[in-house]
């Protein structure tokens, strides 16, 4: 885009003290940077709405600010960290994942959770019930 055919409302703004972007040689304000078509990518935030400027994080299709990416349950940071997602599509942190939807053992009502330091819990499962594997006390009838 030509700065001198610009339909910018800002066109001629003075820019000293004020941001501006250069793109391919050519110097922009931000309004004409952002709205007009000048900035390479107009990427909107799918957390907060706003559009992002700077750097994009993109996960699961949708991009966001680095610092809008976050745990849904305790707001952790969740850049370059393994994370999760439910069936609403919201993020969690592993830990907080596993303590929110993990299943519940049948025997004594507690979550079941992944073992220190693994991302996977294990569990037996039968007649549809989820149990710890030491509070599982079934019999295994072998024909």
């Amino acid at each position: 885009m030509d700065p001198r055919h610009s339909s910018s409302l800002y066109f001629g703004e003075k820019l000293s003290g004020k941001p501006f972007y250069t793109v391919s040689g050519r110097i922009y304000c931000e309004a004409d940077f952002l709205y007009s078509g000048a900035h390479p990518s107009q990427e909107v935030c799918s957390s907060c709405g706003y559009l992002i400027t700077d750097m994009v994080l993109q996960a699961r299709g949708k991009s966001y600010h680095p610092s809008c990416f976050r745990c849904v349950v305790c707001r952790r940071s969740l850049e370059g960290q393994p994370f999760s997602v439910d069936a609403d599509s919201r993020v969690y942190c592993v830990s907080d994942y596993h303590r929110v939807r993990a299943p519940l053992c049948a025997a004594c009502r507690g979550p079941i959770l992944p073992t220190e330091g693994s991302t996977e819990s294990v569990r037996v499962v039968s007649f549809d019930r989820n149990y710890h594997v030491e509070c599982y006390s079934g019999e295994i009838n072998l024909i």
